[in-house]
């Protein structure tokens, strides 16, 4: 039941579907739950969507788990694709911006490398 409720919340989570993410945590589902492939709702968040992204920390989601495959936190992600709401969201929620990728990249390397250094980290708050 609960592997069937965490497929259930990261297909909601993915398609930035927030009245069903807040329907399911409340019905119980674990927001750390893997689903089939292994990762949690906040790995396979609508990045673009900041309120499921929030939705999801509140609840209590880790920011700081690797994706299983390619060892990317999701402020990577988001910090690479420019999404400053989530990752001002992520910030909030006590992601660590100093964990590398594979390859020695802090997420604001990913966020230069793809042209989004206007949402730079400034110390602690987001500029």
């Amino acid at each position: 039941m609960t592997h069937i409720m965490a497929d259930q919340i990261c297909n909601a989570s993915a398609s930035g579907n927030l009245p069903r993410v807040l329907v399911l945590l409340q019905n119980g589902a674990n927001v750390n739950g893997l689903n089939k492939y292994n990762r949690t709702a906040l790995q396979v968040v609508k990045l673009g969507d900041a309120a499921v992204v929030e939705a999801l920390l509140r609840a209590g989601a880790d920011p700081n788990l690797r994706d299983p495959v390619c060892g990317l936190t999701v402020m990577h992600d988001a910090a690479r694709e420019g999404f400053i709401e989530s990752v001002r969201a992520l910030v909030d929620y006590g992601a660590d911006l100093n964990l590398v990728d594979e390859q020695g990249n802090l997420p604001l390397h990913l966020a230069a490398r793809e042209g989004h250094l206007e949402n730079r980290i400034k110390g602690n708050t987001l500029k």
